[in-house]
């Protein structure tokens, strides 16, 4: 019939006849191979462009006693950073030649453990893990009795069993007391939107231990939960009724992009002027800290490699090329000083207290 052509799903050999070379030489190129000859390459990247041609990875896997699929799971698929870092493990994956199963914990370690044994049921050749809570948690207990091949992502230290990947937030955050106490602040809360998370705390764990060491006399207030965002936001509220003027903190620094936005708003409702009243300092940089007004201070973590870090080292596992003890892979952050914090020296600025 006239329409069996077009809806005939084309095949790996319909692509090497497209590209004039072998079905080897396609495999190859899909495979990431480096060895292909720039010029077959291209050919054959155009056939698969023109043919629409799609790789059946439960047939490939088979035929080479492995699948080329790579689970990943994390906390969150809503939160911007979760979301930046599955793009990125995406694209890494499939340059790589391999596809990605993707899903969401939704922060439940129960959930975490069943959707880590569910990647071993399909097979995957590895699994990325982004812990709700380390390297200690359900899930990655659950790898480990299975005998995964995985690596850890974000909130992980290093362990015995695995490589991890993650910001070196340790080191991100002992800059950020070098800038708030290097400005003189003498009393700062630290917010958390969870308590549970391994680089949560390693981030307030990095700024007080460089803070006191600046300033041993300096007041570090700590406000950490796993509540609701509701029930956190009546905390902050709690928090700022009982302190006010001299005994208000003259900055924050909060520890991840949802907490910024929760300290940023309550800020905002009791009238507190930013930077003059109280400086403000995220951990995690979003698009909205740098069109808000004042635009906001912040630490960038380096999704982009941290992601194509977490599938090359995996891949290294997979295909056999290493298979010495796992290695804890650290990635440096950058720090963006704006407009709510950084710049208490700039003469042109009128601090006080208000509000």
């Amino acid at each position: 019939m006239p329409g069996e052509d077009k809806q005939r799903r084309a095949t790996i050999h319909d692509v090497a006849r497209a590209a004039g070379v072998s079905a080897a030489t396609v495999s190859k190129v899909l495979r990431g191979v480096a060895s292909v000859r720039s010029e077959n390459a291209e050919r054959v990247r155009e056939a698969v462009r023109e043919l629409d041609y799609r790789m059946d990875p439960l047939a490939a896997g088979l035929r080479h006693e492995q699948r080329r699929i790579i689970g990943a799971v994390v906390p969150d698929l809503e939160s911007p950073f979760f979301g930046a870092l599955v793009t990125g493990l995406e694209r890494a994956a499939e340059e790589a030649g391999y596809h990605m199963i993707v899903a969401s914990s939704r922060e439940s370690e129960e959930r975490e453990s069943d959707l880590v044994a569910r990647m071993a049921d399909w097979r995957v050749a590895g699994t990325i893990l982004v812990p709700v809570r380390s390297e200690r948690g359900e899930g990655a207990t659950r790898m480990r009795e299975l005998g995964m091949q995985a690596v850890l992502v974000d909130r992980a230290s290093a362990d015995d069993d695995f490589d991890t990947v993650t910001a070196d937030n340790s080191e991100a955050s002992a800059k950020v007391a070098d800038l708030l106490i290097g400005q003189g602040h003498r009393h700062i809360l630290l917010h958390g939107a969870t308590r549970i998370s391994k680089a949560v705390r390693t981030r307030l764990d990095g700024f007080t231990e460089r803070a006191q060491t600046l300033d041993p006399q300096v007041r570090i207030d700590t406000l950490l939960s796993d509540d609701d965002p509701e029930t956190q936001r009546g905390a902050v509220r709690t928090y700022f009724d009982g302190h006010t003027g001299a005994e208000r903190p003259t900055a924050v620094f909060s520890l991840s992009q949802h907490s910024t936005l929760l300290v940023l708003s309550e800020l905002r409702r009791r009238g507190l002027r930013i930077p003059q009243d109280v400086e403000l300092v995220g951990f995690d940089d979003a698009d909205w800290m740098q069109t808000t007004w004042p635009s906001i201070t912040a630490v960038a973590q380096p999704v982009a490699a941290m992601a194509e870090r977490a599938v090359s080292v995996l891949l290294e596992r997979i295909e056999g090329g290493n298979k010495g003890a796992p290695t804890s892979h650290l990635e440096p952050c950058t720090m963006l000083v704006r407009e709510s914090a950084g710049q208490m020296n700039d003469p042109s600025r009128q601090y006080g207290r208000g509000g």
